[in-house]
């Protein structure tokens, strides 16, 4: 495996944005190898400059701002650095092609997506259109994309995330690249979509023997995917290794707390480390930056905070024979309790509309007899694939979206029976989180604006000075400063953007928070971050949440009762801790081996079918 020849070689790269506000230095002296049928892992946090590396790579960045400072890039023997454009428009797509991030974005919305693989075919390989489309056919069915013939003809929107992603994956192989660099290409999918991509990746890359480079930020991923890694950090390498090395034995205190922060099954803590408790960066004298290891001496830091509230020992009873816990992390709730929020029945049905008259033929049952309860104080996580039905759930509940069928109660009170006054002052006590912390914050606003028009609406506050004083308080309670109350959305990073959606909820002062997949878009790190913040949150204010995430391994950290969703319907519910140890439906056990397994077993398992893969492709050869 050592003997395999090096496709990519790059050594002390720099590249820098020069703007009017100065010079940044997005990629700063690395070297990196890779070579075929093998995978590097390239992991770090958002801005560390592993997309821009990949970029560097195919020189797709903005040259009018962007610029390669030093160091060489090789392919093949090629200097890709000198490499005229003409020929490097060539390179890429035929020797060199990548899959992008965000496959929506990617994909052209007005051209069909057959059309868009058979374009590059076409470029590259100057085949007829009758061979292009005989091409484009085979690589559909060699990716897995169902009914070949048909999805040709589809256009994106008509496509799900995990299909659109498959469509980038053939789009890339379509002209048989050597090296393929994949962006983060499964960030945002549920994980049993991703794990089909990781599968589909993994033996694309050993039957053509391709070099892959491989960046994402999760190293659950990359224990999956990756033969060597390399971690990146505000430009810089940390360290490199083989992958089994940098689980076993991580050397630089990044390393130590991207691998700790992580969520996983079997974790018992009630708090998640962060980077921050391995790791400090300290102002050196000539004013730059080092990196500091700190000691993590008591690990009982991350046992801080109340254990899980289930619900009362009757009630447990009859979701399935749940018997209450006598001791340990679990606590029943009593037997004259009552639900903060109760959903009965509840049913969200869409019309299908056919003919000239639009008459109804059918409906999309996306919520299909939902009924769960949740307490004061508790978290309850709903969890599920894409289309389960679970966020059309979440916005029923915030009358968002109208129901169909059944009812919503509120300390016992029908939502759906409020008006005027009444109405809105629930609508203060019930708020939501969504999953997009860009998308769901004005970008002509500033966070003081945003902060205060809830406050003012609802008559908190007093004044403007005192909902001023307010806001303030608020962004400090979310880890953030006064001094950011002037600032726009698109100033802050995509946890501090989350943290400013958690203010904007709280400053109504809610019972209950709906948390859309108000996690899955960000970086291990910082989810960890903000996952601790929630639960410090609910301790400090006596918060009741709905979590809702397609991620199994963070809805059962968070949650106190678990409910699995699929086709509209609710599986499975119990105490999260339950139906992780002995889930009793196929689902819910589909949705937890789909979770990246980063045990050092699995890995040496991956390791040993890299090397089965390699000695069958020498013998064929």
């Amino acid at each position: 495996m050592t003997d395999a020849p090096e496709l990519l070689e790059i050594r002390g790269l720099e590249t820098y944005f020069h703007t009017d506000e100065g010079t940044t230095k997005a990629v700063d002296g690395i070297d990196l190898t890779v070579h075929a049928g093998r995978t590097l892992g390239l992991v770090g946090e958002s801005g560390s400059g592993k997309s821009v590396t990949s970029l560097t790579v195919m020189r797709l960045l903005p040259e009018l701002v962007a610029r390669i400072e030093g160091g060489s890039i090789s392919f093949l023997d090629q200097d890709l650095v000198r490499l005229p454009p003409k020929e490097m428009r060539k390179l890429r797509g035929d020797d060199i092609a990548m899959i992008f991030q965000e496959p929506g974005t990617s994909l052209n919305p007005v051209h069909r997506v057959g059309d868009q693989v058979m374009e590059a075919i076409r470029l590259h390989l100057g085949l007829s259109k009758e061979d292009a489309v005989a091409r484009t056919l085979r690589l559909f069915e060699e990716v897995g994309i169902p009914d070949p013939e048909r999805r040709m003809r589809s256009y994106p929107h008509e496509m799900s995330g995990g299909q659109k992603q498959r469509v980038m994956i053939a789009m890339a192989l379509s002209c048989d690249p050597k090296l393929l660099i994949a962006d983060e290409p499964t960030t945002a999918l549920d994980v049993t979509i991703q794990m089909q991509i990781l599968d589909l990746i993994r033996k694309l890359r050993d039957e053509r023997q391709m070099g892959i480079l491989f960046i994402t930020h999760d190293l659950g991923v990359i224990a999956e995917i990756a033969d060597e890694v390399a971690v990146m950090y505000r430009g810089h390498l940390m360290e490199t290794g083989p992958v089994e090395r940098i689980f076993t034995d991580p050397q630089h205190p990044y390393t130590k707390g991207l691998l700790a922060c992580r969520p996983r099954l079997e974790t018992r803590w009630r708090r998640l480390p962060t980077v921050s408790d391995y790791m400090e960066v300290r102002e050196t004298e000539d004013g730059g930056r080092e990196l500091v290891e700190k000691a993590v001496e008591d690990e009982s830091v991350f046992d801080r905070g109340r254990g899980r509230m289930l619900h009362p020992p009757s009630k447990l009873e009859a979701l399935g024979g749940y018997a209450a816990p006598d001791e340990g992390d679990a606590t029943a709730l009593p037997e004259d309790a009552e639900p903060l929020l109760s959903v009965q029945d509840l049913k969200v049905w869409f019309p299908i509309r056919k003919g000239l008259l639009r008459r109804v033929v059918d409906h999309v049952k996306a919520v299909d007899g939902v009924s769960f309860d949740v307490y004061p104080g508790q978290t309850l996580g709903l969890v599920g694939e894409s289309g389960c039905g679970k966020t059309t759930t979440g916005r029923a509940i915030l009358r968002l979206q109208e129901k169909t069928a059944g009812r919503i109660l509120f300390e016992g009170k029908d939502v759906h029976a409020l008006s005027g006054e009444a109405l809105r002052a629930w609508r203060r006590r019930v708020q939501i989180v969504f999953q997009d912390p860009y998308g769901s914050l004005n970008p002509r606003m500033r966070v003081v604006a945003m902060l205060t028009e809830a406050m003012k609406i609802h008559g908190l506050g007093g004044d403007e000075k005192g909902r001023v004083e307010r806001a303030g308080d608020l962004l400090e309670e979310v880890g953030l400063g006064r001094e950011h109350l002037g600032r726009y959305p698109h100033e802050f990073s995509g946890g501090q953007r989350q943290r400013i959606g958690i203010a904007r909820a709280l400053a109504v002062e809610p019972e209950l928070i709906v948390c859309d997949e108000s996690v899955s878009a960000l970086d291990v790190s910082v989810q960890a971050q903000v996952l601790n913040l929630l639960k410090d949150l609910q301790e400090e204010r006596g918060l009741t949440y709905i979590f809702i995430s397609h991620d199994l391994s963070v809805v059962k950290f968070m949650s106190d009762m678990m409910a699995v969703m699929n086709d509209g319907k609710i599986v499975e519910q119990g105490p999260s801790d339950a139906i992780y140890e002995a889930p009793r439906e196929a689902y819910t056990k589909r949705l937890i081996a789909a979770i990246p397994d980063d045990s050092i077993a699995n890995i040496r398992r991956r390791q040993a079918d890299r090397e089965a893969a390699a000695a069958k492709q020498t013998d064929a050869a």
